[in-house]
């Protein structure tokens, strides 16, 4: 029987062997020094990312926001340094037809206050023109200040789905990082939070132990079938993972309004 996210077993098939507290908390103690040796990797990843050269921009590129159009360096608010996401765009698609990726990566990026305190404004770029995105940004409820890079050279435009850093000297704009891919994770909390369950992500790609349940990828004839999830990307009205036609990206049903759609929505792209 296919078991679906929400609805749980009592089936300890698959499941973690059970044994007593001593013998948990051996194995938890072996596993902990490997997590310490990661993260003191992490550390000197970071502080070679701190070491990196850095790219001087056009600070007064345009960028067109709520406001109209602003140069990027108002984008800084002030702070000296600025961290935004680049978020695909398809033109003409209605909500349930944009970026699944990248709606995942901006739901988890709705409040900066701990990124303010530190000296750091944040923003969401996208190639969408403006008139279809300000609708987009009201009905997700991102708080988050959303601008229109179209026609917007690179760092700033060209390819999305990137994290991009940049830093501000007076007038002065440089670039000083950017990643894209799984490089984008440490923004989605939840991934972190899942990687520390029995369960794990659900995604097809992972290695559990024989037995253990995969939500994996249901998007039949998607040519990432089986090496991607489903479940994070798209559901239906019932949460359950779907790439159907009725389906839409997750974050999305819990916006007011949100209901069963009759198109996947591209426009002339359907799955």
């Amino acid at each position: 029987m296919a078991i679906t996210p929400g609805h749980p077993s009592t089936d300890l098939t698959g499941k973690p062997p059970v044994v007593d507290l001593a013998t948990w908390q051996a194995a938890r103690d072996e596993l902990l020094v490997r997590e310490k040796a990661h993260t003191r990797e992490g550390d000197a990843l970071a502080a070679a990312r701190r070491r990196l050269p850095m790219v001087e921009l056009d600070g007064t590129a345009e960028v067109v926001g709520p406001d109209g159009p602003v140069p990027f360096l108002d984008l800084f608010q002030g702070r000296d340094e600025l961290v935004v996401y680049q978020h695909m765009w398809y033109d003409g698609a209605p909500h349930q037809g944009q970026c699944e990726g990248c709606t995942t990566t901006a739901w988890h990026l709705k409040d900066a206050v701990y990124l303010n305190a530190r000296g750091v404004s944040s923003a969401i770029l996208t190639t969408g023109r403006w008139d279809e995105v300000a609708p987009y940004v009201a009905f997700m409820g991102y708080t988050q200040p959303w601008y229109s890079v179209r026609d917007v050279a690179a760092p700033v435009g060209g390819t999305m789905g990137h994290i991009v850093c940049f830093l501000r000297a007076g007038d002065r704009v440089f670039l000083t990082y950017s990643t894209t891919g799984r490089g984008n994770e440490p923004v989605n909390g939840s991934f972190g939070l899942l990687d520390m369950t029995s369960y794990g992500r659900g995604e097809s790609w992972e290695d559990n132990p024989e037995g253990r349940r995969v939500i994996g990828d249901v998007r039949e004839g998607h040519p990432s079938q089986g090496r991607q999830a489903c479940w994070y990307w798209r559901a239906d009205a019932d949460g359950a993972p779907t790439w159907g036609p009725t389906s839409r990206p997750v974050p999305q049903w819990t916006r007011p309004g949100a209901t069963p759609v009759e198109t996947l929505g591209r426009q002339g792209h359907h799955h």
